[in-house]
């Protein structure tokens, strides 16, 4: 039995099919844990949301901020023709497909390690990690997760309180965990930099790079700039974006080894 943790596949669903074949992946003895993202940039969401789905119990995924951003726009209604959503919420299966991705979760751990979309703050330690993940899950399985996710976007508060509540509190847990790159020693979240190491903002650092008291091991994707490295980690961070939407490549990591597996992307590259 071996363990893949596949990074984001943003709609790519030929590079997933061809991911799985190098891996001779059998859903009978293997499990895929998939980072988040499934949906957006890439050419058929539908058909990735479609496989994850029907791999059943041999996948296990998390939430990403593309994910969430569908979530928002197909229950608020505000679905464009043409959009890469369109196609999921026009389906005859869509209406499944959107109570399925919604009843994902944030966090998924085996022992001391855990899967996560973007990254932990440092002071957060796994048993916290879950627990303020399980209340974001809570409200999206709950009788107001309409009203949570048309309440859900938005960049403040920027820091995190132990006494934070309602909105506030679960905003800045789903910007933790599906949106953070870079943040200050004082645990100030920052969004307007998004690409490599090379543009963090003046005080501020890249997640990884401030230690833990813990010896975790995090996974995460949702920063395609890394192209799957963490330099100056101060922490066991491994990253599984590797931009196969804009044309680099869909990678595996097989937890029990270590080895990671990657195919080409069949998409244009970004010039």
């Amino acid at each position: 039995m071996s363990t893949y943790v596949i990074g984001d596949l943003h709609g790519c669903h030929a590079e997933f099919v061809d991911l799985l074949e190098a891996l001779s992946f059998d859903p009978r003895r293997d499990c895929a844990w998939l980072v988040g993202d499934l949906v957006n940039r890439g050419p058929d969401s539908l058909a990735c949301l479609r496989e994850v789905r029907a791999l059943g119990d041999a996948a296990r995924c998390v939430l990403g901020n593309h994910d969430l951003h569908f979530l928002v726009a197909a229950r608020g209604g505000r679905i464009k023709p043409r959009s890469a959503f369109a196609s999921i919420v026009n389906a005859a299966d869509g209406g499944a497909l959107l109570d399925w991705l919604q009843s994902r979760p944030l966090t998924v751990r085996r022992e001391r390690t855990l899967m996560v979309h973007a990254g932990l703050l440092p002071e957060w330690g796994l048993d916290q990690a879950q627990s303020l993940a399980a209340e974001v899950e809570a409200a999206l399985a709950g009788e107001q997760a309409g009203d949570f996710l048309a309440r859900l976007f938005g960049d403040q508060p920027d820091r995190w309180r132990d006494d934070l509540e309602g909105m506030d509190r679960l905003r800045f847990i789903v910007n933790v965990m599906t949106r953070m790159r870079f943040i200050s020693p004082g645990g100030r979240l920052e969004f307007t930099a998004k690409r490599g190491l090379a543009s963090a903002p003046e005080g501020f650092k890249p997640w990884f790079r401030f230690p833990r008291e813990d010896d975790a091991t995090l996974l995460f994707g949702h920063w395609a700039a890394l192209e799957g490295q963490t330099p100056g980690a101060r922490v066991d961070a491994r990253a599984l974006d590797t931009g196969c939407a804009w044309g680099g490549s869909l990678t595996a990591l097989e937890l029990e080894t270590g080895q990671r597996t990657r195919v080409p992307s069949r998409q244009p590259q970004e010039a």
